[in-house]
């Protein structure tokens, strides 16, 4: 990796480190007001940051908190720009599935539990 600048624009790094496609989306989220710089929310794409700095922001449905370490020259493969930054996103809480016990429910048997439930229309005569 060649050694860039002491600081960039945030629009720029965001870029180069992969976490927008294009350089135009990461400033849109920058001028939208959805990137916090060490806490402070800033607006404007050319707002410098050095190494150190703490970006928060929001990147599809999940919020990213990444440290600054280096600053790039180009926008390099992926595993170059996972060098820029460290991740310090809080793990996500695993989703509770709801997982089948036994088989699916035969007619006769959906219709016994409806009667338990006193949904159903007919009573049930267990035949």
């Amino acid at each position: 990796m060649t050694e860039g600048p002491a600081k960039q624009r945030v629009d720029k790094w965001l870029w180069q480190a992969r976490f927008f496609k294009t350089r135009s989306l990461a400033a849109r989220q920058v001028a939208a007001g959805h990137v916090r710089v060490n806490a402070t929310r800033i607006s404007k794409p050319a707002q410098t940051i050095a190494a150190d700095d703490v970006l928060t922001f929001a990147q599809s449905r999940q919020i990213r908190v990444v440290r600054v370490i280096a600053m790039a020259a180009r926008r390099g493969p992926a595993s170059e720009a996972q060098a820029l930054y460290q991740d310090l996103t809080p793990p996500e809480e695993p989703k509770i599935e709801h997982v089948r016990v036994g088989t699916r429910p035969t007619k006769k048997n959906r219709r016994a539990m409806d009667a338990l439930r006193g949904g159903a229309n007919t009573p049930y005569d267990g035949e």
